[in-house]
């Protein structure tokens, strides 16, 4: 059985509705998963890199799952991984402790799917915003195992019918990941 580790890189998940609920059916669907609310746990951004260097030493399947924000990884994820994946560790002569592990990203944005494509109002798809993520698996001799992605889970309140179909997206969402788990 692999060993899964799902980093929340939310920065403020109490007040999530998408990610909050795709985090909740990935525990309850994958419960063996070590799951690392970043938001709770380390909310003055100080990281016990020890700590999380060692989870992801005893990862097989490492699966980011965060709000897509100004076309990236929220800042907290951001200096998560700045602190943790340092020289020695994830990359460099010595820094071989990730290598051969499947690195899944899991995001969603507030902005429509439709928005995130050639024309549209992002200018381009969502797959363009990528190649740092692919670089940062490649750098740390990680394995590029996808992503899954799923927009128009907006946080800002909805009617109830809007409410339920964000649901559905999400859980939709939370199943492509562990389907995605599940076949690595």
């Amino acid at each position: 059985m692999k060993n899964v580790l799902i980093v929340s890189g939310h920065t403020d998940l109490n007040n999530s509705f998408a990610n909050k609920l795709i985090l909740e059916m990935l525990k309850e669907k994958l419960p063996n998963a070590v799951q690392t609310l970043l938001d709770s746990e380390y909310p003055d951004y100080q990281f016990d890199v020890a700590a999380e260097q060692q989870k992801l030493i005893d990862a097989d399947v490492i699966v980011l799952q965060f709000p897509f924000f100004w076309y990236g990884a929220p800042s907290l994820m951001r200096k998560w991984m700045e602190d943790v994946f340092v020289h020695g560790f994830s990359h460099g002569a010595t820094g071989t402790k990730l290598h051969g592990k499947k690195l899944v990203l899991s995001f969603t944005s507030g902005a429509p799917e439709e928005m995130y494509q050639e024309g549209g109002l992002q200018t381009y798809p969502i797959e363009a915003f990528l190649p740092p993520f692919k670089q940062f698996a490649n750098l740390c001799g990680m394995e590029w195992a996808g992503h899954i992605y799923t927009g128009a889970l907006s946080y800002i309140s909805k009617s109830d019918e809007q409410r339920t179909e964000m649901r559905s997206r999400a859980i939709a969402h939370a199943d492509s990941v562990v389907e995605t788990v599940n076949a690595l």
